[in-house]
């Protein structure tokens, strides 16, 4: 029987042949015309800003590909590192480095943008008990690497997709006619170990999903004082989630309402990479 970590192992390991297959389709035209024998090299990354490392493990996966080598990681994924400060030392055929060192690298900065940008705003929500979570607003494809990349910068994971969690939207109280259908048809069909979240965008539907027996509710797009009011409303019976262009300027603000969660989909959908490095020296 095939578990999740199989499933997650499979889905990173076509999701790195891909990344081969659009970078060396049908071979690297520059490294193997200039490099024609199999010596050793070593590569030393890098970290060129301060952040959060995240995608060792990926990088690691990528260059085991290519075949033999010795990778020494010098900090764990979800480590601070400072701008200058090696992160890792890879011994290996000098043509496979430079073959993958693009590919290592785009994981390495993605991942670790990512990482970065989320333990930054958990510092910033510092004294209050909400979580950090992330959304589905990811890049095609990586959204399990982008979801690990929150988990090593210190958030949670909100649903990975559409199968492990129901989430009731607009657009799906509208063709139910109202929360209150659109919850108990979810009753009626779902298991009891899924959990059911509704999008509310003032306090009466706040009423409607609480009465409805929502799980989570969504506070889109509220002002700080309607969030505090729903909070007390709530008064537990149900988790509050903040959703709606959060960003380091408000997130405190929309902690200190006291809600459970709040949900950034910036923290994928518009990624700063961090600059990373790999330079190469010959070895004896």
């Amino acid at each position: 029987m095939q578990t999740h970590d199989d499933f997650s192992r499979q889905y990173i390991d076509r999701l790195i042949q891909l990344a081969f297959d659009e970078d060396l389709l049908t071979g690297d035209i520059a490294t193997e015309g200039i490099i024609p024998t199999r010596q050793t090299a070593e590569a030393v990354i890098t970290a060129k800003a301060d952040g959060v490392v995240s995608g060792l493990g990926i990088a690691r996966m990528v260059i085991d590909k290519m075949g033999e080598n010795t990778f020494e990681a010098l900090v764990d994924d979800g480590d601070e590192v400072t701008k200058g400060q090696t992160i890792a030392i890879i011994r290996a055929p000098y043509n496979n480095l430079l073959s993958c060192e693009r590919i290592m690298l785009n994981f390495m900065q993605r991942m670790s943008g990512i990482a970065t940008m989320t333990r930054r705003l958990i510092n910033l929500m510092t004294g209050n008990h909400t979580v950090l979570l992330d959304t589905r607003k990811t890049a095609p494809g990586h959204r399990m690497t982008d979801k690990m990349a929150v988990r090593h910068g210190g958030g949670f994971n909100h649903r990975m997709g559409l199968y492990d969690m129901a989430m009731i939207k607009d657009n799906h109280i509208k063709a139910a006619g109202g929360i209150a259908p659109a919850v108990a048809a979810l009753r009626k069909k779902c298991a009891l170990s899924v959990k059911i979240e509704v999008e509310t965008t003032n306090l009466q539907e706040v009423e409607e999903a609480l009465q409805a027996g929502a799980d989570i509710i969504m506070l889109d797009n509220m002002d700080n004082k309607t969030m505090t009011q729903a909070v007390k409303l709530i008064a537990g019976r149900a988790k509050t989630e903040a959703s709606g262009n959060i960003n380091e300027q408000t997130i405190a603000g929309v902690a200190a309402t006291g809600v459970d969660y709040i949900s950034v989909g910036a923290l994928t959908h518009s990624v700063k990479a961090l600059d990373i490095s790999m330079n190469l020296r010959q070895q004896a």
